[in-house]
């Protein structure tokens, strides 16, 4: 099929065929110690396992190097970006950037002649937490969404994927203390903007203690900012330790699973918004409280894809026909990956198209425009001084050997690389006539994910965002309707809440104010009156409609 007629047949396709937000398939079914555990996340950004834990030896990160201890390090663990907001939707959803339209590098800022917008995944896609609301856990988020398919121009999540997402989100928040939790904590201390000059923390490791990647000048800049950044995860570490405090403080320690990973590769140049490994590859830590695995090191292919399905699956809630990812702990994992794959496309103005996948020894990227130099024009990341020294060394003919590779002009159309041989990706073995049956069957592996993904690369944006936002309008879901009939008692009343917009989840609270505690409607309500219900829909990537209100009186 035409790549100009991919988005519309798949959209088409599932408009026939939808599934309903009550959908299951693939019976997940949890050992009774662990059939309603608690779960909580703890995520940072820009970091590659850099970690103790992993053997970095500059690594100060005792209490993640504890969780290690507790639980199994995964030591082929990749994301589907090099950059934080296709990555954090990928992961949400269980589905590739690619395959819903959030695969562009900052959607609500595109630059000169195209209209900001947030993303219309297809109308099935949810957040993986409103399954695991659904299936009555209480569900947080502390604080970071960056999903792209937020209301435009505002931070909140959609309103229907956690109980609470705010910077004071938090467990101990639960109505009922007895109520199982989903809780996410996100860190930014190591994220590339703390490398800045204008950070006030102070300096800490030894800059002559750091190893020097050979694609990096080995200059007293360079080495600074590596060094900065180990400072960064030396302070991240810590604030891993108050988590693991109050889990403890609440006794929580024994019943409660606890996933630790990055978001993608070092904020770096060459690794952050990158397709190689520096850029892919992540810590990922799972401790369970019964001691599972503990102080196993597992080299199963994973990508990050497959966190929401795991977590659905350690709850026992029945996995989503539609999902990309797949679970890999429980009596339900799925088998081993072949492959992970990863895309890299628009950052912030400037157009790219990579395209890259991986076994646990090759890996294989696809430029797809070969003409452009590797370093685009991206103010945000030349703040760095680690990249302004690459520049200025660059622009004075002062870079030697590998340090050159990134700054060739045009790039080769096909790269391959021997990551145990070559773990820099540094040799492209691409026209080397003894991988050239590798080459074939990684090009095989990537052009079946493309079709099987339905890649939205293939689209130009303008035409995508036309189909998302019809004129440039932002679509709006149609307010829903309450409807009520008698119940049982004599102050009883059965509540429905239904919407016509296709895709639609709706959002239910019986508090009063501007800022009540906003529920998952997951089917009809049993309400005493004299009560008054408020609702709302969410459709992702369209504005939320308009509240409905209905006042219940006694029958």
């Amino acid at each position: 099929m035409h790549s100009s007629h991919l988005f519309s047949f798949r959209m088409g396709f599932w408009l026939i065929l939808s599934l309903s937000f009550s959908t299951r398939i693939l019976p997940a079914q949890p050992s009774p110690a662990f059939s309603r555990p608690n779960i909580v996340w703890i995520s940072t950004e820009d970091l590659s396992p850099r970690l103790g834990a992993y053997g970095d030896p500059l690594a100060n990160t005792p209490n993640i190097d504890r969780l290690a201890r507790e639980g199994a390090r995964y030591t082929n663990a990749f994301t589907t970006a090099g950059v934080c907001a296709p990555s954090r939707s990928a992961i949400i959803t269980s589905m590739y950037q690619t395959a819903i339209g959030t695969h562009h590098m900052r959607t609500s800022w595109v630059g000169p002649g195209l209209t900001p917008y947030s993303a219309v995944p297809p109308p099935y896609v949810k957040a993986f937490t409103e399954y695991l609301r659904a299936a009555g856990y209480y569900t947080t988020n502390n604080s970071k969404t960056d999903y792209q398919f937020a209301p435009i121009n505002d931070s909140r999540q959609p309103l229907t994927a956690w109980d609470d997402s705010s910077p004071s989100a938090h467990w101990r928040n639960r109505p009922d203390p007895n109520q199982p939790f989903f809780a996410v904590f996100n860190s930014i201390r190591t994220h590339e903007s703390k490398v800045w000059p204008d950070s006030t923390e102070p300096a800490v490791l030894d800059p002559a203690r750091v190893t020097v990647p050979p694609y990096y000048p080995d200059t007293p800049v360079v080495r600074r900012d590596i060094a900065r950044h180990y400072d960064n995860i030396a302070r991240m570490d810590v604030w891993v330790g108050e988590i693991l405090a109050q889990l403890e403080a609440d006794g929580l320690m024994d019943n409660t699973i606890i996933f630790f990973w990055g978001d993608h590769g070092d904020g770096l140049p060459r690794a952050k918004r990158w397709l190689y490994d520096s850029g892919l590859h992540v810590p990922l830590i799972v401790r369970f409280p019964d001691g599972r695995n503990a102080g196993r090191a597992d080299d199963r292919l994973l990508s990050l894809l497959d966190l929401g399905p795991t977590v659905l699956a350690l709850a026992g809630v029945d996995l989503p026909v539609h999902f990309q990812g797949r679970p890999f702990l429980g009596v339900s994992a799925a088998p081993e990956r072949e492959y992970i794959f990863a895309a890299r496309d628009r950052h912030d103005e400037s157009y790219d198209m990579v395209r890259a996948a991986r076994d646990k020894r090759f890996k294989y990227i696809r430029n797809y425009y070969p003409l452009l130099p590797y370093v685009l024009n991206i103010p945000y990341r030349d703040r760095m001084p680690l990249m302004q020294e690459l520049l200025r060394l660059n622009a004075e003919d002062k870079l030697e050997g590998p340090q050159k590779l990134w700054f060739r002009h045009p790039r080769p159309p096909e790269e391959l690389y021997d990551t145990q041989a070559d773990p820099h990706e540094i040799n492209n073995l691409a026209h080397d006539p003894a991988f050239q049956e590798v080459m074939k069957r990684m090009r095989r592996a990537m052009d079946a994910w493309r079709a099987d993904v339905g890649d939205l690369g293939d689209i130009p944006e303008s035409e995508m965002i036309e189909r998302m936002w019809p004129g440039g309008v932002q679509p709006m879901t149609v307010a829903p309707t309450i409807a009520t009939r008698e119940g049982a008692g004599d102050r009883e009343l059965l509540v429905t809440i239904y919407s016509p917009t296709q895709g639609a989840s709706i959002a239910y609270t019986l508090e009063p104010g501007d800022d009540p505690h906003w529920l998952l409607y997951t089917g009809p309500l049993r309400v005493n009156a004299p009560a008054t219900i408020r609702a709302r829909t969410v459709r992702y990537g369209w504005a939320e409609s308009a509240e409905s209100r209905a006042v219940l009186t006694q029958p």
